[in-house]
């Protein structure tokens, strides 16, 4: 039968698990999980940073995230993510790859935001993760592959 290139992008992702984690891959996600930590809390003293918490202060939900650098704010998961995420890369030391984007600055906040919003029953472990992180660098990786455009960033600036 005929595959789609989505399609076969979607089987490759669906497919991955924690055994394609080799160890290489395992010492830079944690190198990398550790470097966005530390940028993003560093980014939270930035001006940037403190309008977009001031803005998400008006959303509410059931569910919370942590908003880092401030164990007692906290926001729906969706804005924790948003305003963590700002913070990360407010000082653009955040990584980087070619052609251009931060993949650690959009994908770590997110999933710390998702994590902490399932149920104590169903908490992840490291491993899995490890494993979410490096499908989301992987997932950007394609799509800036199969990107004309983002191939064509540094030729526009």
């Amino acid at each position: 039968p005929f595959q789609t290139v989505t399609g076969n992008f979607a089987n490759v992702i669906h497919g991955l698990n924690a055994n394609h984690l080799t160890d290489q891959v395992i010492q830079r996600s944690k190198r990398m999980i550790l470097d966005t930590l530390g940028v993003g809390l560093l980014g939270t003293s930035t001006e940037v940073c403190h309008k977009v918490k001031q803005y998400s202060k008006i959303y509410s939900s059931d569910v919370s995230s942590t908003v880092w650098g401030h164990l007692d704010f906290r926001l729906p998961p969706l804005y924790a993510a948003f305003v963590n995420g700002v913070a990360v890369h407010s000082m653009d030391f955040d990584d980087t790859w070619h052609p251009a984007t931060h993949p650690s600055g959009t994908v770590l906040p997110a999933l710390i935001a998702l994590s902490e919003a399932f149920p104590q029953k169903k908490k992840i472990s490291g491993l899995d993760l490890l494993l979410a992180f490096n499908v989301g660098i992987e997932v950007q990786g394609r799509l800036l592959h199969f990107s004309n455009e983002a191939r064509n960033i540094p030729k526009r600036y």
